[in-house]
């Protein structure tokens, strides 16, 4: 193992020797039938690893691990995990440590990012968060062993769950949270139910965690605490690190990424375990993916750079209209501005994430008038987001869906994923999903219809199957593309 100089702060191993062998030998030893990362495949961004004593998890954490491919470099390494004996708001990054110590060497801690995330909302440094703290220091050994030297560490504690604080942090993260760097999400899952209630518990929540949605993994805990499993504590102690990373894959697209769930057991699987009182682990792999685009390349429209500039123009002027600021793009009624009938869109966002979308099928007005007034319903009547603030118009990306005529189908195989959006009735309830929810989701067909019919008409899940279905095609006008 390589040395580094003594003259730098060095935070000496805490949980050697009761979590973890405390000898280099005894590591060795224990740990040589789970390590052998592979020789190819595509990296990791992030993986999910549990924290506890290698009798009991060990095994699952370096099936995760072993995803690494050999000889990968990494920039540095993003460890995030639950504090077990502080409290505090935020997240605590080192700053103090110039490495980490464990029997098989020291490791470099990144103090230059860690200043920079510290200066950040939501991230602090407190000494009594990292100094006796083994959910990160457990998965040293690991790298160890699949480095020669082991790329730089930024250390994060997080102290708190509060959903805000959380998505403040994943905001600080987002820079570096790219293919340079990776992500080990330090977390065990169910505490002390039964064997088989932490069993159900555990794989339902990695199946959710599985989807890359922040929402679907807080439904999903949502769910574990109605089921009321006796004796279980909590579902996930890193629950707080998990949504963290949840929140940066959705800002940056669902469809980015894919997620394994490689491993589980429970503490009970252990001889060293019970059956009546368990500890459950599971072991998550996210890579990213290459984005295939559904949409086909036809143009419905063909519109000109003139008036897709039209357009945007039109509907950022209506909602600084409404907020009595000024805007000075120019928004004339030319081309197909002037002409009527047409359905529109006007979908918001703010940091990637969605700030409102409303739109309807068909309209008597012109163009120019009816995204005018659909852009300001969706800045300030979306049901889902409160009125659009002046501090935030500035931020907004604006997106202009102009629509084909609706086209009843009378058979899902007439529905093309990607590039047709989906409109359903049953009775009073009705909902659409435009095209481009497939590639911001990457849902199949069927998750497709089913979250429309849930989540948009109201008609649970299935309700698609016997509703009335059209549907549409859109030409999107992107302002950030212009």
């Amino acid at each position: 193992m390589s040395r580094y100089p003594e003259s730098q702060q060095v935070r000496k191993a805490a949980v050697a020797g009761s979590f973890y062998p405390s000898s280099a030998k005894e590591i060795l030893s224990m740990t040589q039938g789970w390590l052998h990362p592979t020789e190819e495949g595509k990296a990791p961004q992030a993986v999910i690893v549990p924290h506890a004593g290698y009798v009991f998890s060990g095994e699952v954490a370096a099936s995760a691990f072993n995803r690494i491919p050999k000889g990968h470099a990494y920039k540095r390494i993003f460890l995030l995990g639950p504090s077990h004996r502080v409290g505090f708001s935020g997240a605590s990054v080192d700053t103090l440590y110039s490495y980490a110590e464990t029997p098989l060497g020291k490791v470099p801690i990144d103090t230059t990012v860690g200043k920079e995330l510290a200066r950040k909302g939501g991230f602090t440094f407190r000494n009594d968060a990292h100094d006796r703290e083994h959910c990160l220091e457990v998965q040293l050994p690991f790298l160890q062993m699949i480095y020669e030297e082991v790329p730089p560490i930024v250390p994060i504690v997080i102290g708190t769950q509060r959903l805000e604080i959380l998505e403040e942090i994943a905001e600080g993260l987002m820079p570096y949270f790219n293919e340079e760097n990776l992500f080990i999400i330090s977390s065990d899952f169910s505490h002390y139910p039964s064997y088989e209630d932490a069993k159900a518990s555990d794989i339902y929540l990695a199946e959710a965690i599985t989807k890359c949605d922040l929402e679907e993994f807080l439904k999903a805990l949502s769910y574990i605490r109605k089921m009321d499993y006796v004796g279980q504590d909590t579902a996930a102690c890193g629950a707080c690190a998990i949504a963290v990373l949840l929140s940066m894959i959705d800002a940056q697209g669902r469809n980015k990424f894919s997620a394994e769930h490689v491993m589980y057991r429970n503490s009970g699987d252990s001889p060293y375990g019970e059956k009546d009182r368990v500890v459950g682990y599971n072991s998550i792999v996210f890579t990213r993916q290459e984005v295939h685009k559904t949409t086909e390349t036809d143009h419905l429209f063909n519109f000109t750079d003139e008036e897709k500039r039209a357009m945007i123009a039109t509907a950022r002027s209506s909602i600084y209209s409404a907020l009595r600021l000024q805007y000075d793009g120019d928004d004339s009624t030319i081309g197909i501005l002037k002409e009527k009938g047409y359905g529109v869109f006007v979908t918001l966002h703010i940091d990637g994430r969605l700030r409102g979308c409303i739109g309807r099928f068909t309209s008597s007005d012109s163009l120019h008038d009816t995204i005018w007034e659909m852009a300001q319903s969706a800045a300030f009547s979306d049901p889902r987001f409160p009125s659009l603030s002046r501090s935030e118009a500035p931020r907004i990306d604006i997106e202009v869906s102009v629509l084909s005529p609706l086209k009843k189908i009378n058979s899902v195989d007439e529905f093309k994923l990607g590039r047709d959006g989906i409109y359903m009735i049953k009775g009073s309830h009705h909902g659409t999903f435009l095209p481009q929810v497939a590639d911001e989701t990457g849902w199949t067909t069927e998750e497709f219809l089913g979250h429309c019919a849930r989540d948009k008409a109201g008609i649970g899940y299935y309700g698609w199957k016997d509703a009335d279905l059209y549907t549409y095609q859109t030409e999107i006008v992107n302002e950030s593309e212009l």
